[in-house]
């Protein structure tokens, strides 16, 4: 039975890929941070009782700041596969907290990457490389487009994607980064802009609010389906040999395109309900971002199934539930 380790299992795409990995017989361990408060609501259709006998999904305790963590839980656990999804990755707050970001996202890969060296473990390496690197390289960016970034985590994973190159050749190590684009999902954080529009739409149509505040509506993003997207990362350890990809859908829409989806959607005019906040735009914006994933469609087979549309009317239907739900008293008000 293969074992894998993942960082940031609790987050929208540690849930989907456990997922994956369980369906393929793995045993996953995810790595989760000590909290006060539990912060597992997207892993809790797989959670298993660690007393049953079919046990294949365990949490740990465990930091990526923290390196002594990082080596007792890849001694003890022993993992044929390991998958970097944990950081600090919201862009926007990444300029109010640079240096956690950096810490997380950057030192926090070099953390891991040396535990590898110095344990000897033999394993593969994901590494949640971002589309955000590109920055302000004109579309469409591929694996050969220069990297300019703009924002300190863009800046971060800069970082840490070169020094998953260089661990790659200096020590032989098996390491693939996943150049993703933009990949939502129902479960993706509320903060970001696709769930708080979808969110904000949802709680509009039942009377709950009734303005939504955005920054920047031309900004434009290649947007899929992140269970789409962790199944290329599956496929990347899959192969003989490491190598980098750029994972994406090769379209891209303006936030005022995901407003007027997801706001008609639910039969709502956006124009009466939304608001410019200059608080949401950043120092440095990147433009437009599109992705050409020729090279994982040749390699690795991959190709995505959700396009733009069907993916925000999905995330809409889903808080339109819940809000509807909550309203109903059967679940609480997201």
């Amino acid at each position: 039975m293969k074992r894998a380790l993942i960082t940031g299992v609790t987050g929208q795409d540690g849930s989907y890929l456990a997922e994956l990995l369980l369906r393929k017989g793995y045993e996953v361990i995810g790595l989760v941070r000590r909290s006060s408060s539990f912060n597992t609501d997207r892993i809790e259709r797989i959670y298993q009782d660690p007393h049953a006998s079919d046990y294949r999904f365990k949490l740990v305790y465990g930091d990526l700041e923290d390196a002594s963590s990082l080596n007792r839980i890849i001694r003890t656990t022993t993992p044929s596969e390991i998958y970097n999804l944990g950081a600090q990755s919201h862009v926007r707050v990444s300029f109010d907290v640079p240096d956690y970001t950096a810490d997380t996202v950057g030192l926090g890969t070099l953390r891991l990457l040396e535990t590898l060296r110095e344990t000897g473990q033999k394993c593969k390496l994901y590494q949640a490389s971002s589309s955000e690197m590109f920055g302000g390289s004109p579309p469409p960016q591929n694996e050969t487009t220069p990297f300019r970034p703009r924002s300190p985590y863009a800046c971060a994973k800069v970082f840490a994607h070169h020094l998953c190159e260089n661990y790659r050749e200096a020590y032989g190590m098996f390491i693939c980064s996943g150049i993703l684009f933009n990949h939502e999902s129902p479960r993706r954080g509320i903060p970001f802009v696709t769930r708080k529009i979808t969110r904000a739409a949802a709680r509009i149509s039942h009377g709950l609010d009734r303005k939504l505040f955005l920054g920047n509506l031309e900004a434009k993003r290649d947007w899929g389906f992140a269970g789409d997207y962790v199944e290329a990362m599956w496929l990347m350890l899959q192969q003989e040999q490491p190598d980098d990809y750029v994972i994406a859908t090769g379209e891209s829409h303006s936030v005022r395109e995901a407003l007027e989806v997801a706001f008609g959607t639910l039969g709502l005019d956006w124009h009466k309900h939304v608001e410019i906040d200059p608080r949401y735009f950043r120092p440095t914006e990147v433009d437009h971002l599109c992705g050409d994933a020729s090279k994982a469609r040749a390699k690795l087979g991959w190709q995505p199934k959700v396009h733009f549309k069907e993916l925000i009317e999905m995330m809409v239907k889903s808080d339109e539930a819940d809000v509807r739900s909550a309203l109903e008293g059967r679940a609480p008000a997201v």
